[in-house]
């Protein structure tokens, strides 16, 4: 059977209760594995606690000073790394063809998704926005991005 594990980098994510709707949303859609790097709040932290409702029990996770540590890891295990970030050159989620296992790098409220690491991509995804404003919040972006990559991974 194929592997269509999910991982998630969250990196430099500065609202606690943003990390505990991520780990949420990752228990949601079956993450294999949640990185919290840079200075991405970790468990135990109340609000974390609060809005994750317990899924920060669940879902496995670690810390890593450094997101590049990651990704060259799961490099070598094969896993396909995906940036969600607004560039001149990314995809629109909904014609991005993924290839499993996979890793989404989720990148700061306020600057988005490091270059080093959108460099590191093998591919960039974004979300269209349609209203006035640039972007949707981290948790947000990281369901709606969950649920189109489980979408596509039962295709």
């Amino acid at each position: 059977m194929k592997d269509m594990n999910i991982y998630v980098i969250a990196h430099n994510i500065r609202s606690l209760w943003n990390v505990g709707s991520i780990f949420r949303t990752c228990d949601g859609f079956g993450v294999k594995k949640l990185f919290l790097t840079g200075y991405t709040g970790r468990p135990p932290r109340k609000e974390i606690t609060k809005t994750a409702l317990g899924a920060d029990e669940f879902v496995a996770w670690e810390h890593v000073d450094e997101p590049m540590r990651v990704i060259e890891d799961l490099k070598k295990e094969g896993v396909q790394i995906v940036s969600l970030e607004q560039t001149d050159s990314s995809i629109e989620i909904s014609d991005f063809e993924p290839k499993f296992p996979l890793c989404l790098i989720l990148g700061s409220e306020i600057a988005g998704v490091r270059d080093d690491l959108l460099e590191s991509s093998d591919a960039v995804v974004e979300i269209p926005m349609l209203g006035q404003k640039e972007s949707f919040n981290v948790a947000v972006s990281t369901g709606i991005a969950l649920n189109e990559l489980r979408r596509k991974s039962v295709v």
